[in-house]
């Protein structure tokens, strides 16, 4: 069983515990993603680059990926495949070529 499998289940099974399955529709799930990222960029805000407490570090970015887990298991995405897609994707958009070292957008490259 795959790691992210694994871990899904675990977040299934903490959900179903509190049967919180109900608010746990697309839309509110793609909102908690976006609010726990805002989260995430809080941890850095007026602080320099690499200035963060680790430890809120791990929990913010455990918020993001759990409730991006749950998204992609409610429309029965297999996570392993949609990111070497998209990588893929990204590839043929960011040759390295044209990209490489350069952090223009793939349209002015």
């Amino acid at each position: 069983m795959s790691d992210f499998k694994t871990i899904t289940e675990l977040l299934i099974k903490f959900r179903d515990d509190r049967d919180w399955k109900q608010f746990h529709n697309s839309k509110d799930l793609a909102l908690a993603i976006s609010i726990e990222a805002a989260e995430l960029n809080e941890l850095f805000l007026w602080k320099s680059n690499e200035d963060v407490n680790k430890e809120k570090l791990k929990e913010e970015l455990a918020d993001v990926f759990s409730f991006a887990l749950l998204l992609a298991e409610k429309h029965d995405l297999n996570i392993l495949e949609i990111i070497k897609n998209k990588i893929k994707l990204n590839g043929e958009k960011y040759t390295v070529e044209k990209s490489k070292g350069s952090a223009k957008k793939y349209n002015q490259l």
